[in-house]
């Protein structure tokens, strides 16, 4: 478990670093339109018929999101303010989610539904594997080892499940942003190849995290698996 652990999170630090220094650099990049990001997000967000859904500023850096619960595009600072690539391709891609609500995408639906129960799965997992770090004794002894793994397998494939259906989620908005980026004319083609190498890199943080997950829930049922052997 700690080979994995390491792993992946040498290959998460690696995969972030990547997407950063795109960002970075793609920043620095103005667009020929001289639109912020703010005006990007309203301009795509009227095109596609969508007039309930507030642009608004978030603090933090990359903590940039579309809140379904109360149909907010929340872009950062920098973004919400800048007229430049990363700007463009991070406030289309929010704005895709939008999109994705209001045709009632079928996967980010089924994501928004999983949202409770992946929060209370977490929550259990980090309380046993607390328990198991710091007071493994008191917990052989109160719960029976199949059974503590078994929960362990439940909640991780919930985790997992959450994880591999934000992938399309997150594509797909990828695909829209950059596809409406194209077509309106918002980036010009030398800049539509540098939106779509930063969403690319933003994308494979999700990738990576995907794959953690498989490889801890594969790791869970082996250990129960091997035990029963």
């Amino acid at each position: 478990m700690i080979i994995i652990f390491i792993f992946f999170l040498g290959l998460s630090l690696l995969v972030s670093w990547r997407f950063k220094s795109k960002v970075n650099k793609y920043s620095q990049i103005s667009l020929v339109q001289d639109l912020s990001g703010a005006e990007i997000a309203e301009k795509m967000l009227r095109e596609n018929g969508i007039y309930d859904v507030k642009v608004q500023t978030t603090e933090g850096q990359l903590s940039d999101h579309y809140n379904p619960l109360d149909k907010t595009v929340n872009l950062s600072r920098d973004v919400f303010y800048g007229r430049n690539v990363t700007a463009a391709a991070v406030a289309a891609h929010e704005c895709g989610h939008a999109v994705q609500h209001a045709i009632a995408y079928p996967y980010l639906k089924f994501r928004s539904a999983m949202v409770p129960v992946q929060n209370a799965s977490a929550k259990v997992m980090n309380i046993i594997i607390l328990v198991m770090m710091f007071g493994g004794f008191l917990l052989a002894k109160s719960f029976p080892f199949e059974l503590v793994i078994t929960t362990l397998i439940a909640c991780q494939s919930v985790i997992t499940v959450f994880a591999l259906v934000t992938l399309p989620v997150e594509f797909d908005a990828s695909k829209r942003a950059l596809a409406w980026l194209t077509t309106k004319g918002v980036v010009q083609s030398n800049e539509h190849g540098m939106a779509k190498d930063a969403l690319n890199w933003a994308a494979m943080t999700y990738v990576v995290a995907a794959l953690s997950a498989v490889a801890t829930l594969l790791y869970y049922v082996m250990m129960l698996t091997g035990r029963r052997d």
